[in-house]
């Protein structure tokens, strides 16, 4: 390990330029004028991986979609398989004013490089990369472990493409761990292991009640106002207790464990937290949970977006012809989106009265992950954190979604390590994302260790 720290930290300098290189693609996958963008990325990665002495290394093309990358090197006869999962594609910059540095011109300050992707996700793949030259480098070309690397270019945008390829391609990726670094730590120094990711249902409701705007003087109280109903639907959703009134909502949902609070016993409860990052004047949520558990172990229903009626300057009085909002529902172990989906749908339509015409629309859904905290892969990854860091690694479940986590876990039957190296407040999908170069440095290292381990 001395010689392989050595070389990391004499090539610290050059490591991070090439990150910079990587984060001035704008490879914005919900784009269609970035398409050819993406293609030049993937290509980019795939010699860049050739480069480092990979016995294989190309660019699947995507029948829907941007391109996938996929490389291989063989490594000692017995030796177990990694399948390092990532992906090139970032979220649009909008809105471009309140950038610092421009968001495809990364810039070092402050002991952290600035730019698009740069924690979300090419800063986190790069960690990798720069883990696997090191040990080709320092070893004469030979890895202790078979590595195959999956990177996508659909991840923001709900990585569709890769969900319908993996199936009829197994056999390519098979593996015996799956690496995931698309997460962030538990905090500034504390390493962590998410061990659970909540899964995802979101849909459209509109309503509408009649053919135009209406007068609010001459129709009002005879025809009913979309945004009224609306307000009540949306009310009637939750009881005052914040519980989801979706009947049969709860039924599978998997009780947190007495492990499990014993290990977040070890983390903050996560009001304080909560309060300072986000301005909130207080916590709020599901009556019974802490912070933690809410918003990690516990499923969820939020509107995330409403409209209808007059919304200028002024007044205007009249009964809105249409309204209607977006709703998202974070899923937990052992809940089923079908199940939920079909629940949502028939609930929502008792709610609504007979004097609106009801629409909803399926937008998106992912299913949940959960890896069982003694899983021995997950322990040498967290052995190979506290080694590197210096402190105990921490075990958390995200409150997000990822939801190619889930699918690779269940196609591939094999346990997911989500070893990720970015901090919660490093602005991934905002304008300013940035990625603290401490961590960057010591993730590689962390690669490092991890794969030494696995090997050994």
């Amino acid at each position: 390990m001395d010689k392989l720290f050595a070389y990391a930290d004499r090539q610290r300098d050059a490591f991070v330029d090439g990150l910079k290189e990587f984060l001035r693609f704008d490879s914005i996958s919900s784009d269609p004028a970035r398409a050819a963008t993406c293609a030049k990325t993937a290509e980019w990665i795939a010699a860049h991986v050739k480069g480092l002495g990979f016995q294989e290394s190309r660019v699947i093309p995507m029948e829907h979609g941007h391109p996938l990358v996929y490389a291989f090197h063989p490594g000692p006869p017995g030796a177990p398989t990694v399948l390092i999962y990532g992906h090139y594609d970032v979220m649009p910059v909008d809105p471009l004013e309140l950038w610092t540095c421009p968001p495809f011109e990364p810039c070092i300050k402050d002991g952290k490089i600035w730019g698009r992707g740069a924690t979300d996700d090419k800063g986190q793949v790069w960690i990798h990369l720069k883990a696997l030259e090191t040990l080709l480098k320092v070893n004469g070309g030979k890895l202790p472990v078979s590595v195959k690397l999956l990177f996508e270019g659909q991840e923001e945008v709900g990585s569709e493409a890769l969900t319908a390829w993996l199936p009829d391609h197994a056999d390519l990726a098979a593996c015996d761990v799956i690496m995931v670094s698309d997460s962030s730590m538990l905090s500034k120094g504390v390493p962590s292991i998410n061990y659970g990711l909540r899964g995802l249902a979101y849909f459209q409701i509109e309503l509408e009640a009649a053919n135009g705007d209406l007068h609010s003087g001459t129709f009002g109280g005879a025809v009913a106002n979309p945004i009224n109903v609306l307000a009540k639907l949306l009310a009637d959703l939750k009881d005052a207790d914040n519980r989801v009134t979706i009947p049969g909502f709860y039924d599978d949902v998997l009780p947190i464990s007495e492990e499990e609070k014993a290990n977040y016993a070890k983390l903050p409860e996560g009001t304080a937290e909560l309060l300072a990052g986000t301005g909130a004047p207080a916590a709020y949520g599901e009556k019974g949970f802490t912070t933690a558990q809410r918003t990690s172990a516990r499923p969820t229903l939020d509107a995330n977006g409403i409209w209808g009626g007059y919304m200028a300057e002024g007044a205007k009085t009249v009964l809105p012809a249409k309204a209607g909002m977006k709703v998202s529902m974070r899923l937990v172990p052992n809940q089923d989106l079908k199940k939920i989906t079909t629940a949502f749908r028939e609930h929502v339509k008792r709610l609504t009265p007979g004097a609106v015409r009801l629409r909803i629309t399926e937008m998106h859904g992912g299913r949940w992950f959960l890896c069982p905290l003694d899983e021995p892969m997950i322990q040498k990854a967290a052995a190979a954190l506290q080694e590197v860091f210096g402190h105990e690694c921490l075990f958390t479940r995200e409150g997000g979604s990822i939801p190619i986590v889930a699918d690779m876990a269940a196609i591939l039957k094999k346990p997911v390590v989500l070893m990720g190296f970015g901090l919660n407040s490093e602005q991934a999908h905002a304008p300013n994302e940035h990625f603290d170069l401490e961590n960057f440095h010591l993730g590689v290292k962390t690669a490092l260790v991890y794969m030494q381990k696995l090997g050994s």
